[in-house]
C-alpha cells in the first residue's frame, strides 16, 4: 500500500465474507473486523447459490461484518468476486454510533431466485471448503486476469457452486 494519501475503504458484508478464512484468501491479510448493523435491509438466499443478497426493505435489518482499512487493490479483490450481480453502494451501519460503508446489494430486487433467511452457521458446516476452492480460484486468475474479467468470475461462482449444491 502506498503512503500517504491512500483512500482506506470499511466494507459492509453480511455473507461469506464475514468468515475470517475467507477474508484472508480474498485479501492476504486478515483487517479489522467489526459487528455491526445495516438498517432498512433484508437478507435472502437465491436458489442455486452458496450466498446471500441484501435488498432495501423498510423495517428490516442484516446483522454482518464490517472490514475496516482495505486498500484500492482490496476492495478491487472484493468487486470481483462479487461479479455483475451486484452493484457497490454506500450505506450507513451501526454497532454503538453510526458509520458510512461500502456494502454490495443485489441488483434485481424483485429476482424470483430469493427466498428464507440466508443462515451463516449452516454455510460453514456445509458449502465453506467448496466456497474456499472457488474464491481462491478467482483471487488467482484476478492477480494474472489473461483477458478474463468480472462476467468470468461470476460463470465461476455459478458453475464451481451451483456444483455444491447438488452434492
Amino acid at each position: 500500500m502506498s503512503g500517504s494519501g491512500a483512500q482506506l475503504h470499511n466494507v459492509f458484508v453480511y455473507g461469506s465474507f464475514q468468515e475470517p478464512d475467507v477474508v484472508k484468501v480474498m485479501l492476504d491479510r486478515t483487517p479489522e473486523i467489526i459487528s455491526v448493523t445495516l438498517p432498512g435491509f433484508k437478507r435472502f438466499r437465491l436458489k442455486g447459490r452458496l450466498y446471500p443478497c441484501v435488498i432495501p426493505c423498510e423495517g428490516g435489518e442484516v446483522h454482518g461484518k464490517v472490514l475496516m482499512g482495505l486498500s484500492d487493490k482490496e476492495l478491487a479483490n472484493l468487486d470481483a468476486v462479487e461479479g455483475n450481480e451486484y452493484e457497490k453502494v454506500t450505506v450507513e451501519v451501526d454497532n454503538s454510533e453510526k458509520m458510512t460503508v461500502n456494502t454490495y446489494i443485489w441488483i434485481n430486487k424483485h429476482d424470483s431466485d430469493m427466498y428464507g433467511e440466508w443462515d451463516f452457521e449452516e454455510w460453514k458446516q456445509l458449502h465453506k471448503p467448496k466456497f474456499m476452492e472457488t474464491i481462491k480460484e478467482i483471487i488467482k486468475i484476478n492477480k494474472n486476469p489473461q483477458g478474463k474479467g468480472v462476467d468470468d468470475y461470476t460463470q465461476i461462482l455459478h458453475k464451481n457452486l451451483g456444483d455444491a449444491l447438488l452434492s
